[in-house]
């Protein structure tokens, strides 16, 4: 049976919650990291958690009324590429640029990043993140197995073999300066001033 995308955002979820679920452990803050499928069925940014910065992972733009308020990434990459490949050199690129991105210019949390199903260019993208924020490996492919839709154990962990040393792959990339960011305890507005 496949997703249903009329239902809203597929797959949406606050990762650092079910990391912690998984962990039984604090491991991560709440409201950083969001992850789901494409925007095009939902209504509100209530929905999907008031994200502060949409990173859309898909091929195709988001519609320009489906970015919330939020400060708006694209990061697209051709279908000709084998996403959980990490060590396609293209996708080596595309990965460095999205957590280059992160390093440089996103400064409104919390962030979603999402795809069409949410699960597998964002799936790498998050086991990506989770790795630079040092949560354990296991950890990382138990979030990732969460998603519906066909996910498959062997693949991400490809993915995550393909990144070798965290800090070689991501070499251009101020990774202490993500980890800063999000790690750190989100506050609402109202009370953060």
């Amino acid at each position: 049976m496949g997703l249903d995308y009329t239902e809203g955002c597929v797959n949406f979820r606050d990762v650092g919650e079910w990391v912690n679920l998984i962990a039984e452990n604090e491991l991560l803050p709440l409201r950083r990291i969001f992850r789901g499928g494409n925007l095009h069925f939902v209504e509100t940014a209530e929905e999907i958690g008031h994200p502060g910065t949409i990173i859309n992972l898909r091929k195709g733009a988001d519609l320009a009324n489906r970015r919330f308020g939020a400060d708006y990434r694209h990061f697209p990459i051709s279908n000709d590429h084998e996403k959980y490949d990490t060590k396609d050199r293209a996708v080596r690129r595309w990965l460095n640029n999205v957590f280059g991105c992160l390093a440089l210019h996103v400064e409104r949390f919390p962030v979603l990043f999402h795809c069409t199903s949410g699960k597998d260019r964002t799936g790498v993208v998050i086991a990506a993140l989770l790795t630079i924020l040092q949560v354990e490996r296991d950890f990382v492919i138990d979030e990732y197995l969460l998603s519906d839709g066909e996910t498959d154990r062997r693949k991400i962990e490809a993915a995550l073999d393909g990144l070798g040393t965290i800090d070689g792959y991501f070499s251009g990339v101020d990774l202490a300066r993500i980890r800063e960011k999000f790690k750190k305890i989100w506050l609402p507005p109202s009370l953060s001033e």
